[in-house]
């Protein structure tokens, strides 16, 4: 019998119903109401006409029956599209109108969005479905919700999936302007979670925290890691990332025993040092991914919890969460050390390739790719793409033997272990977030009144880790400013996609070939501080 995602949590609601699964805020949830809950809302999928391969498009926030909405998805054979809510409507406009959903889960506080997404068409034909009780002011008058759900039954739903059917659609930057939809499979997830689960010891005696938004490819972890192991899973409140003396209360609060976020959360605790000497009794393991975590912040963070064990993880989306890892051995004694993200997961596979596609030698630069059993089929109705990024790997006729290209730079140390260099192209990681600097420059060639504008990136050692940067020429006879600029693509880019340094000139700097030099542009935002406008006129 193929075993799914969802199983797991079956699994853990029989052996132990009562134990409490997913806690947020004041609320919790046991295994047995997560499966119940869960199983009801799976019928109700099914009744609304979701089989086998259909979307069901997430707009929920992190909540509660945001967990079930997810589990119920799967238990109607569906894929799940978690979409950020904070987004704005024309970004998720394009999501909806890609992945097509079947249905859409939608709660009170999500209610004027999707107002906006039935009224522009985004929605087509989806059936809405409530996750409360009741319809909310203004909600659309054929919404379901779940006194719908009330007399359907509460047992286990059959399934047709199988392991190799996608899970889920996580939608990324894309850098024609349109988001991207990476498809992850049942297996893709079973993979790195089996590895992962045995690697650090999961039980259900741990208590593991829910930092990043449900739409972020690391909470894949946190969920499937925690409730299949019988463990809690507690979420955090995406209010406290702007507070770190609350998130620091609560890793104590709730005793938690594994945080799991990328680094800049853990530099801006830092920054503001909010975590005491031996804090945190409870915890004993501290993983980041999703961007490099600076040297001083990791070194802050071991002085002060000599107890914890503290694990560098690397991966892009395409590849399932992560796809090597490097548990650091003691704390760095130098500020600029390196640290390498190490070796391989189990089924993976780490390859640094120069041009002519052949292995790199011992610390030599190259570009990384990745093989193995967390490679993902490709980009949600997009093959073009899909062919563009994973490759047959060199010297093999077997088109499923496939490699990833990362577009980042590597090398091989002596040592055998993997350092990440940086990217080779205009895709960053900023605020744990992976941006395409184009999709921001397609957004700004929408804007009437810019001639020119090209976006960049710089590296900092602050929070922001990549500091995104953009350079404009307004037209002829426009006053158009930077406080007008940020308005326009407010209304098209999440808030992390809105560049935080600004440069007005009369002529973009161009290179021999007549390009827009970008180097150039780099070197002069280079001195400027974060958020400080740079005058170039």
């Amino acid at each position: 019998m193929t075993t799914l995602l969802q199983h797991r949590v079956t699994r853990q609601a029989e052996k132990r119903p009562e134990a409490r699964a997913v806690i947020f805020r004041e609320s919790s949830m046991t295994y047995e109401e997560l499966e119940r809950a869960s199983n009801r809302l799976a019928r109700l999928l099914k009744q609304a006409g979701c089989g086998r391969g259909d979307r069901v498009a997430l707009l929920l926030p992190k909540s509660l029956q945001a967990i079930v909405g997810i589990l119920a998805s799967l238990k109607a054979d569906c894929m799940y599209v978690p979409i950020d809510t904070s987004s704005p409507t024309a970004r998720v406009s394009r999501i909806l109108q890609s992945c097509e959903s079947r249905c859409i889960l939608a709660a009170g506080s999500t209610a004027t969005l999707l107002d906006d997404l039935l009224l522009d068409g985004s929605a087509g034909a989806a059936r809405v479905i409530w996750t409360e009780h009741g319809r909310p002011e203004g909600g659309p008058e054929d919404a379901w919700n779940l006194d719908h759900a009330r007399e359907l039954s509460d047992l286990p739903v059959a399934s047709e999936n199988s392991d190799t059917d996608g899970a889920h659609i996580l939608f990324t930057s894309g850098s024609t302007g349109i988001p991207k939809g990476v498809v992850i499979t049942h297996s893709n997830v079973a993979h790195f979670v089996d590895w992962a689960v045995e690697y650090f010891g999961t039980s259900p005696s741990d208590r593991i925290s829910g930092h990043p938004p449900l739409h972020f490819d690391l909470s894949t972890y946190d969920i499937y890691g925690t409730l299949g192991s019988g463990a809690e899973l507690h979420l955090a409140p995406p209010e406290l990332n702007l507070l770190p003396n609350k998130l620091a209360d609560f890793i104590r609060r709730s005793e938690l025993t594994q945080w799991f976020s990328v680094p800049s959360a853990l530099n801006h605790m830092a920054k503001f040092d909010v975590v005491k000497p031996n804090d945190f009794p409870t915890l004993k393991r501290l993983l980041w991914c999703g961007e490099k975590f600076p040297t001083p912040g990791l070194i802050y963070w071991m002085k002060r919890l000599p107890q914890v064990s503290f694990t560098n993880l690397y991966g892009p989306t395409e590849a399932t969460i992560a796809s090597s890892y490097y548990r650091v051995p003691a704390c760095p004694r130098d500020e600029t050390a390196e640290i390498p993200i190490g070796v391989a997961c189990d089924g993976e596979e780490l390859l640094v390739l120069d041009e002519q596609m052949r292995p790199t030698g011992p610390d030599e630069v190259g570009d990384l790719y990745i093989a193995g059993v967390g490679l993902s089929p490709g980009y949600w109705r997009d093959p073009e793409k899909t062919r563009a990024a994973f490759l047959t790997r060199p010297g093999s006729s077997d088109p499923n033997d496939r490699i990833y290209r990362t577009g980042d730079l590597a090398r091989v140390g002596m040592d055998g272990l993997v350092y990440l260099l940086g990217r080779a192209d205009s895709q960053i990681k900023s605020r744990g977030y992976r941006i395409e600097l184009g999709e921001i420059e397609a957004a700004l060639h929408a804007i009437d009144g810019l001639r020119e504008s090209a976006v960049v990136a710089v590296e900092t050692s602050g929070l922001e880790g990549n500091v995104i940067c953009c350079a404009y020429v307004p037209a002829q006879g426009s006053s158009m400013s930077e406080q007008d600029l940020k308005g326009h693509l407010a209304q098209a880019l999440p808030h992390y996609m809105i560049p935080a340094r600004w440069l007005a000139l009369d002529r973009m700097p161009l290179n021999g070939n007549g390009k827009i030099d970008r180097p150039q542009l780099r070197k002069q935002f280079h001195p400027a501080q974060p958020h400080e406008a740079v005058k170039g006129r």
